[in-house]
């Protein structure tokens, strides 16, 4: 009789004791309707129609004009309200930042972090500077560089392009995985490595994304034998006293949507990710790394 709520929803609510039949509560989904019998259902909000609300959620900006932001993700945050996560996410604090946010899709956000990656995103204030974030994306014109912590001492030249297309592993639909497009679903992706370091336990990475799939990096760098620290789900292990996965977005360069004018920014390593570098005996230099004409030529994409 609601066919707009879902199955799930209004099993939830006959659980809630939100509904009546013949004036008492009914608490089993199975119980069966008998012709003639009268009820009531007391209609309550779902929980993803209440995610998009303002929360004040620190948010640690790089930059700020009229029609963007940068900023800054701490490991931890989730970007986008999901199943497990409807209230406490960069898009909730967005909302709040800007009340013009509410007019935008997905409040202004144009791409993603994963929960446990850290650093920079940006993110649209108007819907001008959004549709064009989102033809600079899908033309391959922002540029973003990842410092990455792999297990194992690097294999092969300093710097490999991995390109790999990537879908749903058809056995874990949990994951990402590389995949054979004449026999499963997914899409092209290519991923930039550089090493910058490697020690016995594992290797610090510059990485630089072509494309930008779900959980790429990850994916390309367990697919070449180098998982990243502290990532379970693609083989990786705690290490250095990293709680997450050693992942953080370092480098974003793009030109402005809206007027044209070339912006790159910076953000170091949090302290997590440092640390754990530094445990497994790996130098650690962001500034070099970042200027070098190694970097440079995996930055630009040469």
């Amino acid at each position: 009789m609601v066919p707009e709520f879902s199955r799930s929803h209004l099993q939830q609510l006959i659980e809630a004791g939100a509904v009546r039949l013949r004036a008492a509560t009914v608490s089993k989904p199975a119980h069966r309707v008998r012709a003639g019998e009268a009820g009531e259902i007391e209609l309550r909000p779902t929980l993803q129609s209440q995610a998009f609300q303002p929360e004040a959620i620190p948010l640690s900006l790089v930059y700020e004009d009229e029609h963007l932001l940068v900023i800054d993700k701490p490991a931890g945050l989730v970007v986008h309200p999901a199943p497990g996560n409807w209230s406490g996410t960069l898009l909730n604090g967005l909302l709040a930042h800007d009340p013009q946010a509410r007019t935008l899709p997905r409040a202004g956000i144009v791409h993603r972090l994963d929960k446990d990656t850290s650093g920079l995103m940006v993110v649209a204030r108007t819907r001008v500077a959004m549709d064009r974030l989102v033809q600079m994306i899908a033309a391959r014109e922002v540029s973003r560089q990842y410092l990455a912590l792999a297990h194992r001492p690097w294999q092969g030249p300093p710097q490999r392009r991995v390109d790999a297309p990537i879908g749903r592993d058809p056995r874990n639909r949990l994951r990402m995985a590389v995949v054979d497009l004449q026999r499963h679903s997914g899409k092209t992706a290519a991923t930039v490595f550089q090493r910058l370091d490697e020690a016995a336990a594992g290797c610090g990475l510059l990485c630089t994304l072509e494309t930008g799939r779900t959980h790429q990096i990850r994916v390309h760098a367990a697919h070449i034998g180098h998982p990243l620290a502290g990532d379970a789900l693609y083989g990786g292990a705690p290490a250095g006293g990293l709680a997450r996965q050693g992942l953080h977005a370092v480098r974003l360069a793009f030109a402005h949507p809206v007027t044209g004018v070339p912006l790159a920014f910076h953000t170091p390593a949090p302290a997590d990710l440092r640390a754990a570098w530094l445990a497994w005996g790996l130098r650690y230099n962001e500034s070099e790394w970042l200027t070098s004409q190694t970097a440079a030529a995996a930055f630009t994409g040469t």
